[in-house]
């Protein structure tokens, strides 16, 4: 089944800068904590703060290679890098991410993506879907994230879109 959409180039340059901004701001707040409580087993789906953040940028890693650079490698999902490993690769993975959304057109969100899940199953999804996933997912788990530092006192950024929209705008004196 196909879908088209209406979302442009340029919609989806926003969304990528901005989801990439929000988990940045995330591992910054994460590297002002102690390893213990980074580490510390929360009760939620990834079990700790380390291992959520890991687990976006897990998501962030397979869906650029399954949309973007097939023959980049992805990370391992069942091992939790450094919180330093994990900024450092992230925002080089941030930087493909942007790059890539930097030279589509319109047209290409059109295109359909074949992939595999990790269990071998064959699915299709057009790239504008796969942006769209990317983004939702890192918001959902940014959530948890969030909840997961208020319950180890720290307060967190401000990591709402609006908040992005109003960075970038205070940024180019607009």
């Amino acid at each position: 089944m196909r879908y088209s959409s209406n979302m442009t180039a340029q919609e989806a340059r926003t969304h990528i800068r901005y989801s990439g901004w929000a988990s940045r701001k995330l591992v910054d707040a994460a590297a002002n904590l102690t390893p213990e409580q980074r580490t510390r087993h929360m009760g939620v789906s990834h079990e700790s703060l380390q291992k959520t953040l890991a687990h976006i940028y897990f998501g962030d890693s397979v869906w650029y290679t399954r949309t973007v650079d097939t023959s980049r490698p992805v990370p391992n999902p069942d091992e939790t890098p450094s919180i330093e490993t994990l900024a450092d690769s992230w925002s080089s993975l941030q930087t493909n991410w942007e790059k890539w959304a930097d030279s589509i057109s319109d047209a290409d969100l059109q295109r359909i993506a074949h992939y595999k899940q990790r269990d071998g199953t064959p699915y299709e999804s057009p790239v504008w879907q796969i942006v769209m996933h990317v983004v939702n997912h890192a918001t959902l788990h940014r959530g948890q994230v969030m909840a997961m530092l208020r319950q180890l006192g720290a307060k967190p950024p401000a990591t709402d879109l609006i908040y992005y929209y109003r960075e970038k705008a205070a940024a180019s004196g607009a």
